[in-house]
């Protein structure tokens, strides 16, 4: 057998001995749409339409069709094996050791600093009802309350985040349906005003022309992040080859209703210039609809729907340590799980890096959001390109003998990989643009440089295809 060959041997044998395929296909989809479907869209929405207007639904469409296609490739990828790493692993065998190296550890860093915005997010709203409470705290109790959670077992962590991803999934539906009965019967109070004219009747569908349909690009990217967890919940998915098809290929067009259907209502109910950035248009359109306690209904929504895109990081981030820890990529105790069969340590040293969110909701409150955000999508686009890039590297395997062929295939291939490769470059560069995701830019480097050092440090080339050997906590 080749070293490849003994790699992945390696990595079933392990996954197979630590892990447990306590995942449903339930969990597997909502899972995916909890961590899409969080504060990018509940908190971010508004800063984003004060930028774009109606035209961030463009934005939305033309992102989602980029997330199709990464999701099929992913998909493909996921039923050639299955296994915790994804693409980390594929990013090791199809395109090369480094490039699984920072695939994987810039995948960790991605959902770190995503954990961090969601319980900035979280004492955001909490301030709805609390305003003099210091957002600090909520922040800290949300993240303890989740990494408790994500250490008793990976089938609590499933059922926390169902009903997590439920709870806001029953939001949108009921704010879509309200909408519509709104739109079409003239309810009260918002029928003299509400009509689907208020798309373009205000400026224009596009008031601030293609620029600021480019400028919320990445947002409507970050909003995406998440959506790919399918690919790290594979090594403990049950049925595997019949859950991850399904769930990749339904979790992309729920995505776009909820998303797009969701803004297509709310700024038809109310002009687009009504809605202001920091504040959650949801929160403010039920708000606007008069409904008795409906607004802190939705707010207690929104927090569960941050609190369950920071679960779903801390249990991405716990498998993805996991895996780089076999491959001796990172400290051998995050090889390491508990009884419960939960890569405890992984998960704990994730959940106190976190942490630092809660430092900068101490320290800069007002900036800790937009800096977080901007610098987690640097991660998700080189994850997403990598993505890409190994399905090429696999289909060409596949052409040359050297890897089975699945029926669960991408579209479009190669041509659509290179398409999607030019829109991460294009988001990419988009970040300079604004002052405020800038931060981005001037981070992205330095952990690049950081990667390039921990890689030597690490061994380098042929030693990171060995795995370690995985213990278990007693």
């Amino acid at each position: 057998m080749s070293r490849i060959d003994n790699m992945l041997a390696e990595e079933r044998r392990h996954e197979e001995q630590d892990l447990r395929r306590g995942l449903k296909s339930r969990h597997i989809q909502m899972i995916a749409l909890g961590g899409a479907i969080g504060v990018g869209l509940f908190l971010g929405a508004g800063r984003a339409i004060s930028i774009a207007g109606p035209g961030l639904i463009l934005s939305y469409a033309i992102g989602g069709i980029v997330i199709f296609f990464i999701m099929r490739a992913l998909g493909e990828l996921l039923m050639y094996r299955p296994v915790a790493g994804s693409f980390a692993s594929y990013a090791e065998e199809f395109v090369g050791p480094f490039a699984g190296f920072a695939t994987g550890w810039s995948y960790w860093f991605m959902w770190i600093t995503i954990g961090m915005a969601e319980i900035t997010a979280v004492a955001v709203y909490v301030h709805y009802w609390f305003p003099d409470i210091p957002q600090w705290i909520p922040a800290l109790a949300t993240l303890l309350v989740l990494y408790f959670a994500n250490r008793i077992a990976v089938a609590v962590f499933g059922e926390v985040e169902f009903w997590f991803a439920l709870i806001k999934i029953a939001m949108l539906v009921a704010m879509i349906g309200i909408g519509l009965a709104i739109l079409l019967f003239g309810a009260t109070p918002l029928g003299a005003t509400a009509s689907v004219t208020n798309l373009w009747t205000h400026q224009g569908f596009m008031p601030f022309g293609v620029l600021g349909v480019a400028l919320t690009l990445p947002m409507v990217m970050f909003a995406f992040q998440g959506v790919e967890l399918i690919g790290v919940t594979a090594g403990e998915a049950q049925n595997p080859e019949n859950v991850l098809p399904q769930a990749t290929n339904s979790v992309v067009w729920r995505i776009l209703i909820f998303y797009i259907g969701a803004l297509l209502v709310m700024m038809s109910l109310v002009p687009w210039t009504e809605l202001k950035p920091g504040v959650s248009p949801f929160v403010f359109l039920f708000e606007k609809m008069g409904i008795p306690g409906a607004a802190s209904v939705v707010n207690f929504v929104v927090i569960t729907a941050a609190a369950s895109s920071c679960n779903s990081g801390i249990f991405s981030t716990g498998r993805m340590l996991y895996t780089l820890a076999q491959f001796r990529q990172a400290p051998k105790a995050f090889a390491r799980v508990n009884a419960n069969h939960v890569p405890a340590t992984a998960v704990t040293f994730s959940a106190i890096l976190m942490g630092v969110g809660v430092v900068l909701n101490y320290v800069v409150p007002e900036k800790a959001f937009v800096w977080i955000t901007s610098i987690s999508l640097v991660s998700a686009l080189w994850t997403w390109s990598i993505i890409m890039i190994a399905h090429l590297g696999y289909r060409k395997a596949v052409a040359a003998g050297q890897a089975k062929a699945v029926g669960f295939r991408m579209p479009g291939a190669p041509v659509a990989n290179w398409l999607v490769l030019a829109f991460m470059l294009a988001v990419s560069a988009s970040l300079a643009l604004a002052p405020e995701t800038r931060v981005a830019v001037y981070v992205a480097p330095i952990w690049f440089a950081l990667l390039g050092i921990g890689y030597r440090f690490a061994g380098g080339t042929s030693s990171s295809l060995v795995p370690a050997t995985a213990s278990k906590a007693r």
